[in-house]
């Protein structure tokens, strides 16, 4: 039984499904999903951009349709690219197909397309509609708008907490707060990132590995912010950096003997002016400017960052407005106490907001709930 769809955001829902299938695999490239529907309104083809280097997805979606494109209508989550690059550029490969009505999630805003690739299909006579399921294919590409617009990795903040919002007691345990479950979904989410950050107290007192198990499609890199160098030599991070790539990222402040017996473990140590912080209780202490550290590891091409603490830490990220994403876990339990760690510390906001995150979706995970939000931009 041939599959058809009965509307355009019907068959750009699919595509938007393929588009997914590359998430961890494609970065720096976007996320893109394509379909090709016949004249009589058949699938025909379809495709997504697998992995970075790889053909994008019209080139699969056209290839699985071959001849049987001509007239039809292709669907993708993102505008054709109209430059040669790493493969050679998807517009004039869709004129060429016969293709004759292109229906887009949304167009691409990198400098190097911005609309070149719509402008190539309606020259050729190709009818264009874009902006069907906009909002969800805008999502679908947001690290990458992140990287290109911005020049710095799109950031996922993630914590796990109580029912009452607490990530550790007043003596700061905090192992464990969430369910296996939710530590599996974790460690998924850290197997797709280029990059997982934490704050030396984060490295001090749960000793991490900050690693994917089982390992996920990329291997990120583990970043430590320590304006002072003062994380112990024997700490995992440090003592497995030959195995994983880890950087730790201080100012002129740090010792230079401890800064070469880092760099004798495998640790990267990059420097990084220090910038005043004044924390909401009224002390002050130098820190690393944490735009600067974004726009370093944007200059690499990192394209998804991971923030996992600790409280001051996200809470610095968040009073610089630097949040893209949250994914946070609740678990049904209460832990109590005025000094009990919160999830993010720094000053935050003096007034409630009149319009809060974008919820992406929400689970049940063995009892845990698992929430996935975004920061409208």
């Amino acid at each position: 039984m041939p599959i058809t769809f009965s509307s355009d955001e019907e068959a750009m829902r699919r595509a938007l499904e393929l588009a997914r299938r590359g998430r961890g695999l494609v970065e720096p490239n976007p996320m893109v999903g394509a379909v090709v529907v016949s004249p009589e309104g058949e699938l025909v083809g379809e495709g997504n951009h697998e992995r970075f280097g790889g053909p994008h997805a019209e080139v699969n979606a056209l290839r699985a349709a071959g001849d049987r494109a001509g007239g039809g209508t292709l669907y993708c989550t993102l505008e054709p690219c109209s430059h040669f690059g790493k493969t050679p550029p998807c517009a004039p490969l869709v004129v060429s197909s016969g293709i004759r009505r292109v229906v887009l999630g949304t167009g691409d805003p990198a400098p190097h397309v911005a609309g070149r690739g719509i402008a190539i299909l309606r020259e050729a006579g190709i009818e264009v509609i874009v902006g069907v399921c906009e909002a969800e294919a805008r999502q679908v590409v947001a690290p990458f708008v992140t990287l290109m617009t911005l020049g710095r990795p799109y950031v996922h903040a993630k914590w796990a907490m109580s029912l009452d919002g607490r990530i550790a007691t007043r003596t700061g345990h905090s192992q464990w707060i969430s369910n296996e479950r939710s530590r599996a979904r974790v460690h998924e989410l850290r197997g797709r990132m280029d990059a997982i950050l934490v704050g030396r107290g984060t490295a001090v007192a749960d000793d991490p590995l900050l690693t994917a198990r089982p390992p996920g499609p990329r291997t990120p890199l583990r970043i430590v912010l320590d304006s002072t160098l003062q994380t112990p030599i024997d700490c995992q991070l440090v003592q497995t950096a030959q195995e994983f790539p880890t950087l730790v990222a201080t100012t002129s402040a740090a010792d230079a003997v401890r800064r070469e017996a880092f760099l004798a473990r495998g640790v990267e140590v990059e420097l990084f002016d220090a910038v005043p912080s004044a924390a909401a209780d009224g002390s002050a202490s130098p820190r690393v400017s944490i735009p600067a550290l974004l726009s370093r590891l944007g200059q690499r091409k990192l394209t998804n960052l991971l923030v996992e603490g600790g409280g001051d830490v996200l809470g610095a990220f968040h009073d610089a407005g630097l949040l893209d994403e949250y994914h946070v876990f609740v678990a049904p339990k209460i832990i109590g106490g005025a000094s009990a760690k919160s999830p993010l510390g720094g000053f935050g906001t003096e007034q409630v907001m009149a319009s809060g995150l974008s919820v992406v979706a929400t689970e049940s995970l063995d009892g845990d709930v698992y929430i996935n939000a975004v920061q409208p931009r």
